[in-house]
């Protein structure tokens, strides 16, 4: 496996720390790994303060946040990204950037209807309000459990929470969840599905999670048919929207980074 330069986006209610074994696995590699946060979280390389969290952020500014960002480095790297990170990585291969991208149990992009019930429930924290467009809103134990870690007891998802959660800027969730009833001009979720010229794209599911149902990632896998660009579906049956920090994450990282790095 040839050394190459990563790139790691972290999702929504989460920040770079929650990373840390991915980083600590791929640097051993051999591989150089950025994972800058989002706008106005705590970054690597500072304790990671959980009443850090940047109110009225949304999906345009992160995706533009990470392309000034990748406009830094000297090559195109991999490019990494779960969750809301998973949605922002098609947006940056959309735009021209990466070498390859990975996309696990991604936001769904303009275009993908699929809205499952367990979706609702686990984004009604915060869509349940409209007020929270501007506001940011933390996750109880119980909504984290529900959401990010259903496959775990109560206790261990209570731990994770306390270990690895931050209150998210609510913005984003109503970004995706109206995309479809927003022009596309206007949409900050769009991407071009008909690109031909991005890179590969692998885009993972959890059979598991509540979050992105795995028929979510599917829909946004077959948005892509009619593009020539390279792109793959890739399930992990029993895994919830906590994969990147569950028993078994080392599976998913060196499968995701070794598809990325075939091409």
């Amino acid at each position: 496996m040839s050394d190459r330069t990563i790139l790691l986006i972290h999702g929504l209610w989460m920040t770079p720390h929650s990373w840390q074994p991915w980083i600590d696995r791929y640097t051993a590699q051999g591989h150089t790994v950025h994972a800058p946060g989002w706008p106005g979280v705590s970054q690597l390389g500072e304790p990671l303060d959980h009443a850090k969290a940047p109110a009225g952020l949304g999906v345009q500014e992160i995706a533009d946040h990470y392309e000034a960002f990748l406009r830094t480095l000297p090559e195109q790297p991999v490019i990494i990204g779960h969750s809301f990170g998973g949605l922002v990585t098609q947006i940056l291969l959309d735009r021209g950037y990466g070498r390859a991208g990975v996309a696990i149990h991604p936001g769904q992009p303009r275009g993908v209807l699929a809205l499952p019930l367990s979706t609702l429930r686990a984004a009604w924290p915060v869509l349940g309000n409209p007020a929270n467009r501007r506001r940011t809103v933390a996750l109880t134990d119980r909504q984290f459990h529900y959401a990010f870690a259903n496959t775990v007891s109560a206790e261990q998802a209570a731990r994770e929470r306390a270990t690895w959660a931050i209150p998210g800027p609510g913005r984003p969730l109503f970004q995706a969840g109206l995309a479809n009833f927003t022009p596309k001009a206007r949409a900050a979720t769009r991407i071009d599905y008909r690109n031909d010229s991005r890179s590969p794209l692998l885009l993972v599911a959890g059979g598991a999670d509540h979050i992105v149902p795995r028929g979510v990632v599917r829909e946004n896998h077959r948005r892509y048919a009619k593009s020539g660009a390279v792109t793959e579906f890739r399930e992990y049956p029993g895994r919830d929207h906590g994969t990147c920090f569950h028993d078994g994450w080392e599976q998913v990282a060196d499968e995701s980074l070794a598809w990325a790095l075939a091409y």
